[in-house]
């Protein structure tokens, strides 16, 4: 069911110097000026008359004797970045889709490092493929794609391919994060999914402990056990550690894992959102597929994550408004709305991280609908308490075309709409700032160590096909959290954000 292979794993993924002979579709790229690829077999004269000149985002197709050529624009060739790239090939793959065996020459632009080129474009083209097929008996409308082909100079071949096979290793992660995000809920549940994580684990180098409703008891994770009590499904924490040699720091991150999220009493609408909620263990889904990629790129920090996962449901059990629950810090909170869940289950994981003295702690959670309704569906918010670990996540936002807005962590003004006449604080803090609200109340959770907080509910989810982003879960973070992971460096001291 959660299994990518269908549509990128089983892949393969090869650079040669020619256009291999079983290649039915083979993209070439066009600039804006220079000359044309004489294997096209149509002149600028020709694509000037099919209104192609170039431009990026442009695409013709160009039927021959043994299958199709495709006229890629990359626009001005001395400007094109990674990020057009990436896009370019992703859309030929998609335009491409009925056939298996796949060519392309995007990495072999001469401006271009050749080896963060093969990466872009290998990275691009498969998730350019990805389909869900899900629970579909006619599963006609999955991925082809059998065979892809980087085309590059001798001297760049090398490069090319180095690129491509970490290319492949991030698609692949980034794939799994939508699958898991994509399956209906019935089919993966909190223990499904620290399943997986085990399965994942022993396949990609990593450590892993799975932790059940009585230790999480035992533990004193009273935010985990509060939502949970509504479901009948049990939760799970799952830890993974990935820890190599001479280590240049150490990150933690921690994903919210909500499988199914009902709103618990404070019952969600039923509404096109509510039938989403299947993806409001994405945060999960991003840091366990990013962990997986990390032993194959070599990563040089020490990473340790925390996946918080539960349902949340209403029942004649569940969680009330009033009730009072007490964290693993042992910060007690007054719950006063049952669907600002998210925020309860970080705040056990971020409680656990802190205590693995980690140089900098990142959370990502499909957390607010004021995240949604500030930055729209495709930038996620980034928050923070200091701004050199911020700085870097943002620089990983840009490296891999995830965009982040990063919006005040403004604690000395609006902490007090947290404040409780029963508790240390409550769980929400009213109808305005929301997002901030949140993330305040998670830094109530975070010590004195570097934090991020990234609410991913607004480019959870994408409803139509754009560049490498495909139809349902967009996998979105994964990507950025292996950049993050594999450039990380302990944030600097005295860069604590003050607002």
């Amino acid at each position: 069911m959660f299994d990518a292979s269908q549509s990128v794993a089983n892949v393969n993924v090869t650079a040669t110097k020619s256009v291999p002979k079983g290649a039915t579709a083979v993209a070439y790229a066009v600039a804006t000026k220079g000359t044309v690829a004489r294997q096209l077999g149509v002149n600028r004269a020709g694509l000037a008359a099919n209104n192609f000149d170039g431009k990026v985002g442009q695409m013709l197709a160009v039927p021959n004797g043994e299958g199709v050529a495709y006229a890629v624009g990359v626009g001005d060739p001395d400007s094109i970045d990674l990020a057009a790239v990436r896009t370019a090939a992703a859309n030929f793959a998609r335009a491409a889709s009925k056939h298996a065996h796949l060519a392309i020459n995007l990495a072999d632009l001469g401006h271009l490092d050749a080896k963060a080129a093969g990466h872009a474009v290998a990275e691009g083209a498969l998730l350019g493929s990805y389909r869900y097929v899900g629970l579909k008996n006619d599963e006609s409308g999955g991925a082809k794609l059998t065979d892809l082909t980087l085309v590059a100079a001798d001297k760049r071949s090398k490069g090319v391919r180095q690129g491509a096979d970490d290319g492949v290793v991030v698609a692949r992660a980034a794939a799994l994060a939508r699958e898991l995000a994509n399956t209906p809920p019935t089919y993966l549940n909190a223990k499904d999914i620290a399943l997986k994580a085990v399965e994942i684990a022993a396949a990609t180098g990593l450590d892993v402990e799975v932790f059940n409703k009585d230790q999480l008891t035992q533990m004193g994770c009273g935010g985990m056990i509060g939502v949970n009590q509504g479901s009948t499904e049990p939760p799970r924490m799952v830890k993974l550690s990935y820890s190599p040699r001479n280590p240049t720091g150490h990150l933690a991150m921690v994903g919210k894992g909500v499988m199914y999220d009902s709103g618990g009493i404070s019952l969600k609408p039923s509404n096109p959102d509510h039938i989403a909620m299947k993806m409001d263990m994405s945060g999960a889904a991003a840091v366990l597929s990013a962990m997986s990629a990390l032993k194959a790129l070599k990563c040089k920090a020490k990473v340790t994550a925390w996946l918080m996962c539960t349902d949340n449901m209403p029942s004649g059990s569940a969680l009330k408004l009033g009730d009072v629950l007490t964290m693993r810090n042992g910060k007690t909170v007054e719950i006063h709305n049952t669907d600002a869940e998210g925020r309860l289950v970080l705040a056990d994981g971020l409680s656990l991280a802190v205590e693995d003295k980690p140089d900098g702690i990142v959370d990502i959670a499909t957390l607010t609908g004021s995240a949604l309704r500030a930055l729209g569906t495709e930038i996620a918010c980034l928050l923070g308490t200091n701004q050199d670990f911020v700085d870097q996540v943002k620089n990983s936002s840009a490296e891999v075309d995830e965009p982040v807005w990063q919006l005040p962590m403004e604690t000395r003004r609006y902490r007090k709409l947290l404040d409780s006449a029963v508790a240390d604080m409550r769980n929400i803090g009213g109808p305005y700032a929301a997002t901030i609200t949140a993330s305040i109340f998670l830094t109530e959770f975070t010590g004195d160590v570097p934090y991020a907080h990234l609410d991913i509910a607004g480019p959870m989810e994408n409803q139509a096909d754009s560049g490498v982003q495909a139809k349902g879960a967009s996998g979105f973070g994964t990507r950025l959290l292996i950049d993050l992971a594999c450039n990380f460096t302990p944030p600097a001291e005295g860069a604590a954000h003050t607002a």
